[in-house]
């Protein structure tokens, strides 16, 4: 016969040259001759040689193979009210990857998340709110299949107070976006007490370009200040955050929510006012660009109702905080009844402010006479009509206005002396030295 020889199994057999055929080993007794029962024993052989030479007695006796767990989504956490907003949120699959996951709050709203790059975990990729209640569904698929649907809920805390940090200047301008002088102090104004200092300077930020070592003081339980060690050098980019979301600041206050605010210091303008000569020099980047004569406080005090009332352009480092043109000026705001022998009560030009118990550097025609002579005034810095209006229109929140050589007692943090404490007793402010 021609063609290939067929095997008892069906398969053709392979003829090589010189005739020989080649035999397939099999495994088993089979009928294939003497050569494959040889070879079949010798591999039955080397399995029984391996198992003797086990050095345990127990490995000739081995169980069933242990199951491997079961493929699980876990979702953290599990279920629960009170569920702190800030902590661990997390949806992780034990083995394969996570194929949907879903997080709705109570109105339906969903809440976006991001995978982790293999996709075994989710976590939600903006913060949760206080008392509500969400909704987690979430899928996956390993090699063998897909992994069982988990589901579970949770409500987040409900806190018995909150409160909100307002980034703003000293003059109590909000500072996001805007241009600000080189003595320009951050305050970050809380609308509750805060029971615990440390606990919210911590979630207090200043961040800036170049950089610039700062620090926060703590004016009062609503009130922490920011400055630098020296002013500002212009053009230096400034962010200040509080991210006091979900924090607790003592006493069962909460963060409401964060608040960012960013913005630039503009050109130095530093003015400086000497008692000794009566004048105001203004310097703009270094350079004197304008002299100003003036009256300055006439001193001396009055008690009133027990309280001691000082006359004085008290000494220190003040910056502009705020203006008005015209601005009402009441003697009874600090104290001095508007019907006393020095009590007033006047709308006044062009002025300028900068000093929180309301000393300005203002228009008065009335002391034209004295000023660059005399001092006359109840504090302010009183200034003719044109430098009054010049300086009203040049100057910028948080400019510097240094007040040398009159008498009283130095300006006070209060005041909007800020710049006026030393740095190492600013330093002790801060709640995070204490």
């Amino acid at each position: 016969m021609s063609g290939r020889p067929v095997r008892r199994d069906g398969r053709t057999g392979v003829r090589h040259q010189g005739g020989a055929r080649s035999t397939p080993i099999r495994f088993g007794m089979g009928r294939s001759g003497k050569g494959g029962v040889a070879l079949c024993l010798a591999f039955t052989a080397a399995l029984l040689a391996a198992s003797c030479s086990s050095t345990s007695s127990s490995s000739s006796q081995a169980g069933p193979a242990a199951k491997a767990p079961a493929a699980k989504i876990s979702v953290t956490p599990g279920g629960g009210d009170a569920v702190d907003p800030l902590g661990k949120i997390e949806v992780s699959a034990s083995q394969g990857q996570l194929t949907t996951v879903t997080m709705t709050n109570e109105n339906g709203k969903q809440i976006e998340g991001i995978y982790t790059p293999d996709k075994t975990a989710w976590k939600p990729s903006e913060p949760l709110g206080y008392n509500h209640t969400y909704s987690v569904a979430a899928q996956g698929v390993t090699l063998t299949g897909p992994i069982p649907e988990a589901k579970t809920s949770f409500t987040t805390l409900t806190p018995s107070n909150q409160t909100k940090a307002y980034l703003t200047n000293t003059g109590g301008q909000e500072v996001d976006g805007g241009t600000y002088g080189v003595g320009t102090v951050i305050v970050a104004h809380f609308d509750e007490a805060i029971p615990d200092k440390a606990a919210a300077e911590k979630k207090l930020s200043v961040t800036t370009n170049p950089p610039v070592q700062g620090s926060w003081y703590w004016l009062d339980d609503r009130n922490a200040h920011w400055r630098p060690q020296k002013y500002w050098a212009p053009g230096t980019k400034v962010t200040v955050a509080a991210n006091i979301f979900g924090a607790q600041l003592g006493g069962g206050l909460y963060g409401q929510e964060n608040s960012k605010a960013s913005f630039t210091i503009g050109p130095s303008h530093v003015s400086i006012a000497d008692d000794n000569t009566h004048q105001v020099q203004v310097f703009e980047n270094g350079k004197l660009i304008r002299t100003m004569p003036t009256s300055m406080g006439m001193g001396g005090t009055q008690v009133v109702d027990g309280r001691t009332i000082y006359f004085w352009t008290m000494p220190g480092t003040y910056t502009v905080m705020g203006r008005g043109n015209p601005v009402i000026m009441d003697s009874s705001t600090f104290g001095l009844p508007v019907n006393s022998r020095l009590g007033y009560k006047e709308a006044i030009n062009w002025a300028t402010q900068i000093s929180a118990d309301g000393i300005y550097l203002h228009q008065l025609d009335s002391t034209v006479s004295a000023q660059g002579v005399r001092n006359t005034s109840h504090g302010c810095l009183n200034l003719n009509q044109s430098n009054a209006q010049w300086f009203y229109n040049w100057s910028m929140m948080g400019d510097v206005v240094e007040v040398h050589n009159t008498g009283g007692p130095a300006l006070q943090v209060w005041d909007n002396g800020d710049w006026t404490l030393p740095w190492d007793q600013w330093l002790q402010g801060s709640a995070l030295n204490k």
